[in-house]
């Protein structure tokens, strides 16, 4: 099999040529051309707008194409991804804490190699879940044990589901296909930019829990870790509150998939000695325009084409201040969503459904923080940190989980802002206009305003008068990182750090990734 790069289409050119191309490119006729398959498909708006291909390709005699050198030809090399060998179900069965992508990955490999896993999850399922964040978006109410944050799916069942990484990893396309087989369109099998959108991770997350159950996984939601046991250096047992009570559960491997907003959680650990260090992280607004203004920036004359997708944009700066700012988590056609999961916190976050059809593009707006900006010291200052932000922006609104928002014209000229332009916000329940120098720290407002002209300069209009901030977006990374060693377990034996709230993991497929690595592991210890 041959892979051919920078194959390229235009807008108006069909599909059906690609194996012409193809043929053309390496020179042969195309009735050699035994197969071709689509391997990725980007769009290329630097000069004019275009589809690049990344093709797979049988060919009759590989030899003799490779002989003539072609840097856009290669033999594909790489081998897939398996899973390892299956195992004898162990008498105390791993537990993984979590049903995020790292911990939902790291139950289905540990499920489908026989060991019959625990699954626990502080929340519930995705069903039940979707009613109590509709409920807290409405009216503000929210349940502490089922939000944006906590639930089956993680933090991920309500945002873009965007699965792109700037790592390399070969259990990715393991993960791809996975999501293909549970429901995810299958565009995300060649997409440059794949993303499954809430509606469709919803229906993935029903289909792999019912995959879960078959294989022997035992899922328990509204289950939290409240505690450890240990004796000898080793994990014995945990503790586990739910519904009925406290109750003892014995294990030998557990697997933290926390996700990074489970603060209580993070208490309980640094209480018990479990090492941990803190990290940097990023905290800002999000930042709304109209979709449109977007496109038109992006694509230009071709803004609007109906085979072009909702453009989306990654932009960075680094400052004289010595902060960067950039852009996280852009959600085309999306909303800015609530995404609290404590009382009296206000956070935001970027929600869009597949189609990303709506009115407006939103996307974080973030300042690097470090340590030092924390305050106090210790692993959990960072949570400290976030707390802080939350509860100003909080009290801003007014109550109600309202976010406080501002033009970026206002936010300029440091003044409150006294209703919406052409912009009009999304964030549910409502917004309270404000003037964000008053809720964000100094040194995250003037980053703010230094970074807008620049961030301009690389996607016109972005710095738009009319253009809408809402804070505080706070929860882009853990703060906090729980120490393991090289085979990814904790100084506390059978514990597991995992994913992005053990700070490995910066996304779905990063998080889902180190959840099959650290299965992995387990599996070599049965």
């Amino acid at each position: 099999m041959l892979q051919i790069e920078n194959v390229k289409l235009g807008l108006e050119e069909d599909e059906n040529l690609l194996a012409k191309k193809a043929a053309k490119l390496l020179h042969i006729p195309q009735e050699e051309l035994l197969k071709t398959e689509v391997f990725r498909r980007s769009v290329d708006a630097r000069d004019g707008v275009r589809f690049v291909y990344t093709l797979r390709a049988a060919v009759r005699d590989e030899q003799k194409i490779l002989r003539h050198k072609n840097r856009n030809v290669s033999r594909v090399s790489e081998t897939p991804y398996r899973l390892p060998a299956s195992v004898t179900p162990p008498e105390l069965p791993p537990v993984v804490v979590g049903a995020g992508p790292a911990g939902l990955f790291c139950a289905l490999a540990l499920a489908r190699c026989g060991t019959r896993p625990v699954l626990l999850e502080r929340g519930r399922d995705v069903e039940r879940r979707r009613e109590d964040v509709e409920r807290f978006w409405t009216a503000g109410e929210l349940d502490l044990t089922s939000n944006v944050q906590f639930g089956e799916g993680g933090a991920g069942a309500f945002s873009d589901g965007k699965l792109n990484t700037g790592t390399r990893d070969r259990r990715h396309r393991f993960i791809l296909e996975t999501l293909a087989l549970h429901g995810a369109p299958e565009s995300i099998l060649w997409d440059a930019k794949p993303h499954v959108g809430t509606d469709y991770l919803r229906r993935v997350l029903i289909s792999l829990r019912r995959e879960l159950q078959e294989l022997g996984c035992e899922i328990r939601f509204g289950h939290r870790l409240a505690g450890l046991e240990r004796q000898n250096g080793r994990l014995t047992a945990l503790q586990i509150e739910s519904a009925a009570g406290r109750y003892r559960l014995p294990c030998e491997n557990a697997v933290l998939a926390l996700g990074n907003s489970a603060r209580d959680t993070f208490e309980m650990l640094y209480a018990s000695g479990v090492p941990m260090e803190p990290k940097p992280l990023a905290v800002g607004v999000r930042i709304e325009h109209r979709q449109s203004e977007i496109d038109l920036a992006q694509y230009r004359q071709y803004a609007g084409h109906p085979r072009l997708p909702a453009s989306g944009y990654k932009l960075s700066c680094h400052l004289d201040n010595g902060r960067g700012v950039f852009s996280f988590c852009v959600c085309p056609g999306g909303t800015v969503v609530a995404a609290a999961s404590e009382q009296n916190r206000a956070v935001t976050n970027g929600m869009s459904l597949y189609a990303r059809d709506g009115e407006n593009c939103n996307g974080g707006l973030l300042v690097s923080a470090a340590p030092k900006d924390f305050p106090g010291s210790g692993p959990l200052s960072g949570i400290a940190f976030q707390r802080g932000l939350e509860e100003r922006a909080y009290f801003a609104g007014g109550g109600g989980y309202i976010a406080p928002a501002q033009r970026v014209e206002d936010f300029l000229l440091h003044r409150p802002s006294a209703g919406p332009g052409s912009v009009v916000p999304t964030y549910r329940p409502g917004v309270r206009w404000r003037d964000l120098w008053d809720v964000l720290p100094d040194f995250v407002s003037e980053s703010i305003a230094a970074a807008l002209p620049l961030l301009e300069k690389k996607v016109r209009g972005y710095a738009a008068p009319d253009a809408v901030l809402t804070a505080v977006e706070t929860r882009s990374s853990c703060p906090l990182r729980l120490l393991r060693d090289e085979q990814g377990q904790s100084a506390l034996h059978g514990l597991w750090p995992c994913g992005e709230g053990a700070g490995y993991a910066g996304g779905i497929m990063s998080a889902a990734a180190d959840g099959l690595r650290l299965a992995e592991g387990i599996l070599e210890r049965y």
